[in-house]
């Protein structure tokens, strides 16, 4: 539909619109622009802008027909609904238009929506409006039609007024009952709306077997799913593990052809009669809320703990919950006047690579780090971003130069999703890996199957400044207020060399530093000497060998009354262990050998630093006769007699091993109240137990 240079020139008057004051004059190259953007992301699905900025030129072209109405024209994206429309699956038409949602991003967007909704129904400021909220999920819209009970019927939401139609795919998704008895309730037909969408979890699983395969990765779930709901293949779309959530009513009569839904008086009243027919609807991630400014809060909650949920979510939606009000309050040619879509700060954005650095971990490995033009990501300004290694940026075929869609996986981690190179114009650079290391100029070496380059020069400057902080990191020997910037400026200062010299540091020297003084030398001093007598298998995961994390050094400090036994372990000795494989074998064992290494712990030693066996590093003693011995453990769902970790203690007391997912490897699951998709799992499995909390208790007491 579009030539190279159009999607070029597009993509370029876009970020010209948005980077200034859209005026009555830009209006025709406005709707060109949308209608660009709304080709790129329906029809291809593949947006070249975010959400937000598309969303931001909507509202622009909104503003500019609420002032002059007289401006409207016929092709105006304000005028119609967009579309997903594709010819691969046969046209039919939705009983009733799905539209849009109006969308808002802050809280006077919603007070606004409120003001609104009571002067369409002449409601005094004084009367409470109650609210329906609900998760706003970020998947595929789907429309369902059952009839005498059966599901008949499944489209996707199409361009509102016609979709896809791909029952046999829908059929396949477990969370759709086929049969539901809407007969109970006099309904004779109904089309229902849902989202399709798949499980974070899942969705890791999928692209996991995908590369093992050696096929494209997903972008993300939204991607899975989506493309799932068109597989020619019904199978197929089943095992992407695609679920799908109703969210309401669209249409239900009785035989007669009488409209049933003003009988089931509010929305939450529906939600609640389609839960009891089978149908997977948000449970406590939807509220009544009374008024709008509770509404406001409970959107504002689950904008925080947004990433905590199993689902991704890209807002919340807020309803006016009597259908009486909703009548009253109508529709617009594109959405309804009694719903709004609260949109949580901006997840993805477009930016530009400018450049690319690296930097040197702390057993050698260079990571590049792309360094882009800064960009507002969930509230939090974005400007270098982890490439991970040379194998990622050539999958991605990204270049210096390029426009790239950024992302903040979790609204933590940035990650850069895609380049666009039908965007480039010539002047992008491809990416050189580097030869040598850029700290110490060392040839870097990549081992076989791994897809990073290491420096293996060991007194790299930059590998013994990692080593430092990760020592004194949290789960290494957790030195309480000794951060990055403390290390950096002693090893600058020549204090610091190696690890061993954080605990022989000069603290009347300290206290004169700037910005120091007596009392922040004697905390950190206090800090010091806390870390001194730390279980040794502390001191191991702070060693910084590749490979030996938390629960390897655990298993091994178990095993040992002295670090410095491991100087006389062969590779077998530690093979002999379970857990411990040949690679951590090796590195721990060629660790040892080195006598460097070997006098820096006896360094560390003379300093008061523990290196013998604590008690909190033996194994614990567990019973021939303990209930749960040698039984996996899973607890899920609220519990009431105990915490999750109290529970996680008195299993492992029991003789059992705590693990933490559902898998054909799990004996026993414990549930709690709403224990949700774990047990789900767990029962389809068919081989795990499942325990209530008093039933575990009950075996813990004999």
């Amino acid at each position: 539909m579009y030539t190279e240079k159009e999607i070029k020139s597009l993509f370029e008057l876009s970020k010209s619109l948005l980077s200034r004051q859209i005026l009555k004059d830009d209006l025709d190259v406005l709707i060109k622009v949308l209608h660009f953007h709304e080709w790129s992301y329906s029809i291809q699905n593949n947006p070249l802008i975010s959400d937000f900025e598309y969303d931001s030129l909507y509202k622009a072209l909104e503003k500019l027909e609420y002032d002059q109405p007289s401006i409207i024209r016929a092709d105006s994206p304000t005028q119609r609904v967009s579309s997903d429309l594709k010819n691969d699956f046969p046209t039919v038409q939705h009983i009733i238009p799905m539209l849009s949602l109006d969308n808002s991003y802050n809280a006077e967007d919603l007070n606004d929506f409120d003001r609104q909704i009571r002067k369409l129904c002449n409601i005094e400021e004084a009367e409470t409006i109650e609210y329906s909220v609900e998760p706003k999920f970020d998947g595929g819209s789907i429309a369902l039609i059952y009839e005498n009970d059966l599901l008949v019927r499944a489209a996707t939401r199409g361009n509102g007024n016609e979709g896809e139609e791909m029952t046999a795919n829908a059929k396949s998704m477990k969370s759709l009952p086929l049969r539901a008895e809407f007969s109970k309730l006099q309904i004779q037909k109904a089309e229902l709306r849902g989202e399709s969408l798949i499980r974070k979890d899942i969705f890791n699983e999928v692209n996991a077997k995908r590369e093992e395969e050696g096929l494209p990765l997903f972008a993300n779930p939204r991607n899975a799913a989506t493309g799932g709901l068109r597989m020619k293949d019904a199978n197929q779309t089943g095992e992407r593990g695609i679920e799908t959530f109703v969210f309401q009513f669209g249409y239900a009569v009785d035989a007669n052809g009488k409209d049933i839904i003003p009988e089931l008086g509010t929305h939450m009243k529906s939600l609640d009669i389609l839960t009891q027919l089978g149908f997977k609807i948000p449970q406590q991630e939807r509220k009544l809320c009374a008024g709008i400014d509770e509404a406001i809060a409970f959107c504002a909650e689950w904008q925080e703990k947004r990433d905590t949920y199993a689902y991704e979510i890209d807002g919340m939606v807020v309803k006016v919950n009597s259908f009486e009000l909703q009548e009253k309050c109508g529709f617009t040619q594109h959405h309804p006047r009694w719903a709004i879509a609260y949109k949580f700060k901006a997840k993805q954005a477009t930016s530009k690579l400018e450049k690319v650095e690296y930097q040197v971990g702390k057993i050698g490995a260079v990571t590049p780090v792309a360094k882009i033009t800064p960009v507002q990501l969930a509230g939090v300004t974005v400007s270098s971003i982890s490439l991970h290694n040379e194998d990622f940026i050539k999958s991605k075929d990204i270049r210096i130069g390029d426009s790239v869609l950024v992302e903040r996986a979790g609204d933590v981690i940035p990650y850069i999703v895609k380049s666009f190179p039908e965007l480039r114009d010539g002047t992008e650079q491809i990416i050189e890996y580097p030869k040598h290391c850029p700290v110490c100029e060392q040839v870097l070496t990549r081992i076989e199957n791994e897809a990073v380059w290491r420096c293996t020069n060991f007194l790299c400057e930059a590998q013994v400044i990692q080593r430092m902080v990760h020592h004194i990191s949290k789960d290494a020997m957790n030195i309480d207020g000794f951060g990055k910037s403390y290390i950096e400026r002693f090893h600058e200062l020549g204090w610091l060399k190696d690890i061993s010299d954080i605990y022989n540091l000069d603290y009347d020297a300290i206290s004169q530093l700037e910005g120091f003084g007596q009392k922040s030398a004697d905390n950190l001093k206090s800090a010091i000497d806390i870390a001194k007598s730390n279980p040794i298998h502390r001191l191991l995961n702070s060693l910084a060998i590749h490979h030996l994390g938390k629960k390897a050094s655990k298993v091994i400090a178990e095993k040992i009354e002295h670090v410095l036994e491991l100087k006389t372990w062969k590779i077998e000795d530690f093979t002999n262990i379970k857990d411990i494989g040949p690679v951590v074998a090796d590195n721990v064992s060629a660790y040892f050998r080195n006598e460097a290494n070997i006098k820096l712990l006896e360094r560390m030693e003379s300093y008061g630093v523990n290196l013998h066996q604590l008690e909190v590093d033996k194994p614990k003693q567990i019973k021939d006769d303990a209930p749960l011995k040698d039984k996996t453990i899973l607890f899920t769902g609220t519990l009431y007699q105990m915490n999750r970790k109290e529970a996680q203690l008195m299993a492992e007391e029991a003789g059992a091993k705590n693990i933490s997912a559902v898998s054909s490897n799990l004996d026993i699951l414990v549930v709690g109240e709403k224990a949700g998709s774990k047990l789900k799992k767990a029962e389809e499995i068919g081989t795990v137990q499942i325990l209530t909390e008093q039933e575990f208790l009950n075996i813990i007491n004999g």
